[in-house]
C-alpha cells in the first residue's frame, strides 16, 4: 500500500491515544521513516497535542491532523482511506467503535484497536469477516495487555513444543503472577458497558459460550466456563482466583488456534488465573480477589448500582496513571502446558503497567507490524486475532519495548 499515511492515531488526544502517539514520536519519530498522523473529534485539542509533541521531536509540528467524528461514517471513511493502519483508542468500543471497523473494511484499510468486549467483537466478526478477508483486510482485536501477552504467549509455547516435542501441548494455562499499575478507565469502561448489555439475551449467550469466537463451523474443545472461585493448584502449589481478563484472553487464544487451522490441537484445554502463595496467607489473598471481583460484577449488573460505581469509585476514561507510576508498573505472567509427562513453559513480562504503559507500546507495534512488516505476515485476512495476524514479526518486535517472552527450561 503507498497511501499517505501509514498508521493514524484515532482517539489521540485521550489518555491512552496520546501515550501511542508519544511512543511513535520518541521511537520512530514525526518525520523519519514511518509516515503517521493523529486524528480525533476536535481539531483544537489536536493542534495542542501537536504542539506538545514537537518538544519530543520537532518535526511532530507538521504532523497530519484528521478531524473525525465516531457518529459520521463519512468522516471515518475519509481518514481509513489516507491510511495503511487505523489505530483505534476510542471505548467502549460497542459504543463508539462499529463504524470505524465498517469504513476501514469498505475503503480497505486494516485495523488494530485495544477492546476487551466479547459481544462487540462477535457482532464485528458476524458483520464483517466475510467481506474483510475478500477484501485482504486485516482488522485485528485485542492489542493491548488483553490479549497479546496471552495470545502471543501461547503462540509462542505451542511453536516450541511441536520443535521440541513434535505435538502441540494438550493442556495450557496462564498464571498471573504479578501486576504493579492502576486499573486503565478505559477497560473498566468497557467491562461496565458490557455488563450493562447482559440483560440481552444474545449477549449473556455470548458470554457464557466459551467459544464465542470461533467460526460457526469450527471444532468446539472441552473448555468450559473461566475460573470463577478459589482453587488450589496442586502441580504449582499455590491457591488460584479468577482473572478478570479471562473472558477476554481465552476467548482470543481459542479463536487463533481455529484460524490458523488448529496448531494447538483440536482438544486443547486452556485457562487463565491469579496465582497467588500457598499456605493462610495465599488463601487470603485468592479469597479476597475472588469476592472483589464477584463484587465489581454483581454491583455492575444493575444500573443504580452500576453508575455509583461510576461516579465514586472507578476511574474514567480518559483518567490514568503519572509517567512515572507507568514506569514503576510491570506484570510477570507463566504459560504453562503439558503434553502426557512432558511439561513447558514461557515466561512474559512487562517493564510498564499493564494497562497503560505497556498497553500503548504493544498496541503502537501491532500497529507498526501491519504495515511495516507485511511482507512477513501469513496471508490470513478477516476479523482476526493478534496472533493470527501477526504471530512471530509480532513476537519480534516486542522485546525492544520491554515485553519479553522466554522459555524456562
Amino acid at each position: 500500500m503507498t497511501r499517505e499515511l501509514q498508521v493514524v492515531v484515532w482517539g489521540a488526544t485521550g489518555f491512552t491515544g496520546r501515550l501511542v502517539a508519544e511512543n511513535l514520536c520518541e521511537r520512530y519519530g514525526a518525520g523519519g521513516e514511518v509516515r503517521w498522523g493523529i486524528a480525533g473529534r476536535s481539531a483544537q485539542k489536536l493542534e495542542v497535542l501537536r504542539r506538545d509533541l514537537a518538544e519530543i521531536d520537532p518535526a511532530a509540528s507538521r504532523l497530519a491532523l484528521i478531524v473525525a467524528d465516531s457518529d459520521d461514517a463519512g468522516s471515518l471513511e475519509a481518514m481509513a482511506a489516507r491510511a495503511d493502519v487505523v489505530c483505534s483508542t476510542v471505548g467502549p468500543y460497542a459504543l463508539y467503535g462499529s463504524k470505524l471497523v465498517a469504513a476501514c473494511v469498505k475503503v480497505g484499510a486494516d485495523y488494530v484497536d485495544l477492546t476487551g468486549e466479547v459481544p462487540w467483537i462477535k457482532q464485528m466478526i458476524d458483520a464483517h469477516h466475510d467481506e474483510a478477508a475478500r477484501r485482504g483486510r486485516r482488522i485485528v482485536h485485542c492489542c493491548g495487555f488483553d490479549s497479546i501477552p496471552s495470545d502471543i504467549g501461547v503462540f509462542l509455547l505451542q511453536e516450541a513444543a511441536q520443535q521440541r516435542l513434535g505435538a502441540p501441548l494438550d493442556e495450557v494455562a496462564l498464571h498471573v503472577l504479578s501486576t504493579r499499575g492502576g486499573v486503565s478507565g478505559g477497560t473498566v469502561a468497557s467491562l461496565m458497558e458490557v455488563l450493562a448489555q447482559v440483560k440481552n439475551p444474545e449477549v449473556r449467550r455470548v458470554l457464557l459460550d466459551p467459544y464465542a469466537l470461533n467460526p460457526a463451523d469450527g471444532v468446539r474443545g472441552p473448555d468450559g466456563l473461566d475460573q470463577q472461585g478459589v482453587r488450589w493448584d496442586a502441580e504449582a502449589r499455590t491457591w488460584t482466583a479468577p482473572f478478570v481478563m479471562a473472558a477476554i484472553n481465552a476467548r482470543i487464544v481459542r479463536r487463533s488456534n481455529a484460524l490458523m487451522g488448529y496448531p494447538y490441537g483440536r482438544s486443547m484445554r486452556y485457562g487463565e488465573v491469579m496465582a497467588m502463595k500457598g499456605g493462610p496467607v495465599g488463601l487470603g489473598k485468592a479469597l479476597g480477589v475472588s469476592l472483589g471481583l464477584g463484587s465489581l460484577v454483581g454491583l455492575g449488573l444493575f444500573g443504580p448500582t452500576r453508575r455509583l460505581l461510576e461516579a465514586t469509585v472507578l476511574p474514567s476514561p480518559g483518567q490514568g496513571p503519572s509517567k512515572e507510576e507507568r514506569e514503576r508498573g510491570r506484570f510477570d505472567l507463566r504459560v504453562s502446558g503439558r503434553r502426557g509427562a512432558d511439561r513447558m513453559s514461557l515466561r512474559v513480562r512487562g517493564d510498564r503497567d499493564p494497562g497503560y504503559g505497556a498497553t500503548a507500546k504493544m498496541l503502537t507495534e501491532a500497529a507498526l507490524c501491519l504495515t511495516l512488516d507485511r511482507e512477513a505476515l501469513p496471508e490470513r485476512f478477516g476479523i482476526l486475532t493478534p496472533a493470527s495476524a501477526m504471530g512471530s514479526a509480532l513476537a519480534r518486535r516486542l522485546p525492544a519495548v520491554g515485553v519479553t517472552f522466554e522459555l524456562e527450561g
